[in-house]
């Protein structure tokens, strides 16, 4: 039987790829990849011959079992994403789950990753942190999963995209109130840069400045005075009608401020809707 090597490369720089990351793909039988044609550039700058193999979103569930098979009969395999950690917010993390279900071996090569590269350089607390990915282009979806994390006193992480940024940042104004926030991008490339300001100035600032290039957006935790826990059903019934006012559905802000409170879904609803 095969093993299966999770390999961290460059997320701007090639210069932080390691050596053993280089001698892990040189001796793989064939590598996983996100983007065959950007992976191929990373392979040629190290001279790197590995055949690959194309393993992204899109196609993960229709050839994730050949992968398996062919590193169950025992062939070594690679996985790499286009930047930094594979199977990390990837479709890499069932590839992984499918070898640890069948006792496949896997390793981990570590690498560069833009979540804790964007933490460190932050300025914000980094005790305690807590990666929420991409939020969902879906209305509903996204404004039930910031409901879910407004009281989280970890740091939070996101990633978003150039397009969507300005959104983003305004549902999480409306959301979280005005936080701090370091947005962080071109991270380790030659015009990295990293924004530390609050969620109202970022807001003011990239309506006037278009966005350019991927962000990690990392923000300031609740605070503990901020947090408003309901000491009785009314408080609770209210605080899920200021979510149902942003635009969430009942049956969502009720389960959100239910998990939160502790009252119970049901009795929420009932009184919404007497």
């Amino acid at each position: 039987m095969g093993i299966l090597s999770v390999v961290g490369t460059p997320i701007g720089n090639l210069g932080d790829m390691t050596y053993r990351a280089v001698e892990t793909l040189e001796k793989a039988d064939f590598i996983c990849a996100e983007d065959t044609r950007v992976t191929a550039k990373l392979l040629n700058y190290f001279d790197i011959k590995t055949p690959l193999v194309s393993y992204h979103e899109h196609n993960a569930k229709q050839v994730v079992e050949s992968i398996l098979n062919r590193i169950m009969a025992g062939e070594n395999a690679a996985i790499v994403t286009d930047a930094g950690m594979p199977c990390i917010s990837d479709p890499g993390e069932l590839l992984v789950k499918l070898c640890a279900e069948n006792g496949v071996k896997v390793e981990v090569v570590p690498g560069p990753s833009a979540v804790v590269s964007a933490l460190a350089i932050s300025g914000l607390d980094t005790a305690r942190f807590q990666f929420e990915g991409f939020l969902s282009t879906t209305k509903k979806q996204r404004l039930n999963h910031l409901a879910s994390v407004k009281n989280c006193t970890n740091t939070l992480i996101f990633y978003e995209a150039p397009h969507k940024l300005i959104y983003t940042l305004k549902d999480m104004l409306e959301y979280f109130g005005d936080r701090r926030i370091s947005l962080c991008r071109e991270l380790t490339k030659i015009h990295e840069e990293v924004f530390r300001t609050t969620l109202a100035q970022a807001v003011e600032y990239y309506e006037a400045n278009k966005p350019k290039g991927e962000f990690v957006l990392v923000i300031e935790g609740a605070k503990e005075d901020e947090l408003c826990p309901a000491e009785n059903i009314e408080e609770a019934l209210e605080q899920v009608k200021a979510l149902v006012e942003k635009g969430m559905r009942g049956a969502d802000a009720c389960r959100e401020i239910a998990k939160a409170t502790g009252f119970s879904k049901g009795e929420l609803y009932g009184l919404l809707f007497k």
